[in-house]
């Protein structure tokens, strides 16, 4: 179809394309073009728009890793941040929504490559946008510098252990891989797994969840505290997102004499709020409340900080619990936290500090949390991935 018209961009950051055959969404395209498609798939720009640009990574025509590195900045960052006003219009939420925050840093501190057999050679990168091709990287430019390496780490596990996907985390004492695959580390294999974990000077390896080799553990620091990382768990993508969003939930927080950390993790909030205030940390990761519990005994400074397993899906904290808490955090996963907050609605906790990876469930429970007497005051978009459609936010909630 020649001369099809970019009407918008969706949400996703595809953009919006209408057909006879119906509506397309169309990736690495700008509002206003005009463009070339063949069976719904880009093959040239026709009339490109005054705010493309070239991109800086010559892997992106390809790799779906990345969708806006053709886009200028500030065009770029009205539109994330157009994502939060969206997803709060949709529930009728009117508040001060700030300037984008830039928090990709120095790069990505984490990464999971596909690997794949090409041409018989085994290659390590990530796949093209809505495809199962592999666009093969030999780096890549939104990492770290320390990670640039990665691709090449990756692929030399293909040979072992055949198709699989492997992630890569710089931790403050190294690197820590941490691989799924069909195959297992079975004995015969080990020879070259552990030739592999020497080589490359891991920290650690871990197959399908199990270590199998450390030379020591890997550890973050987080509010001054060294807190060992469990396999695979979850960790912010950059150190200056990490830093961001945890200013942003401080700056805000009132003088508490014990505030609940929800959805808390390896204790990105909790640590540092642990600094000044009693703390009760809660997740379902049992890792990560175990790796929380070993920093704190291992960190003087803190005042009491308090690691708790329980899941807040099926379990959330009672409004009548909720009576032991001066402010609370938030911050669940892409899902929201729905039930947690209808329970918060009916509490008298006078703060909470929303952080989110999603707009539209924070849009979602934000609506609960007004409905239930809280007062949105702000909220901050944060980007921390960067070139893609992404958002992280903090927010912050007042009992009136």
């Amino acid at each position: 179809m020649t001369g099809a018209f970019v009407e918008s961009l969706g949400h996703r950051g595809d953009g919006i394309v209408r057909t006879e055959a119906g509506v397309l969404h169309v990736p690495k395209v700008l509002p206003g073009e005009r463009i070339d498609l063949r069976d719904g798939v880009l093959v040239s720009v026709l009339e490109p728009s005054a705010e493309r640009v070239e991109a800086f990574c010559a892997h992106y025509a390809s790799c779906g890793g990345c969708k806006f590195q053709h886009w200028q900045e500030e065009p770029y960052r009205a539109w994330k941040r157009g994502l939060l006003l969206a997803a709060l219009a949709s529930q009728g939420i009117e508040t001060d929504v700030t300037p984008l925050v830039d928090a990709h840093g120095a790069g990505r501190r984490r990464v999971t490559f596909h690997v794949r057999q090409i041409g018989g050679q085994w290659r390590a990168g990530f796949m093209e946008q809505k495809s199962h091709r592999l666009t093969a990287l030999d780096s890549c430019p939104v990492l770290l510098p320390e990670l640039q390496s990665a691709p090449q780490l990756a692929a030399s596990f293909g040979p072992v252990l055949g198709n699989c996907d492997v992630a890569i985390t710089a931790a403050a004492n190294g690197i820590d891989v941490a691989i799924k695959a069909e195959r297992q580390a079975v004995a015969r294999r080990q020879p070259a797994l552990m030739a592999q974990f020497h080589e490359q000077q891991l920290l650690r390896l871990s197959i399908n969840g199990d270590a199998i080799a450390s030379r020591e553990p890997p550890v973050v620091m987080i509010g001054g505290a060294a807190v060992p990382l469990p396999v695979q768990s979850f960790l912010q993508a950059t150190a200056l997102g990490e830093a961001t969003l945890t200013q942003l939930v401080l700056a805000d927080m009132p003088k508490a004499k014990h505030v609940a950390d929800l959805f808390g993790g390896l204790g990105t909030f909790a640590l540092p709020l642990a600094g000044k205030t009693r703390v009760t940390s809660i997740d379902s990761d049992r890792d990560a409340v175990a790796a929380l519990e070993r920093a704190v005994r291992t960190t003087q400074g803190l005042k009491p900080l308090v690691a708790q397993l329980r899941n807040l899906f099926n379990a959330p904290l009672t409004f009548q619990e909720l009576k032991d808490f001066d402010a609370v955090v938030l911050d669940p996963p892409r899902a929201g936290a729905e039930t947690q907050s209808r329970q918060l609605a009916k509490s008298r906790v006078g703060h909470v500090a929303y952080v989110s990876c999603d707009p539209q469930t924070f849009a979602r429970d934000a609506a609960i949390l007004c409905e239930g007497g809280y007062e949105l005051l702000k909220a901050t978009p944060v980007d921390q991935f960067k070139w893609t459609a992404h958002l992280e936010l903090v927010a912050v909630f007042r009992k009136t």
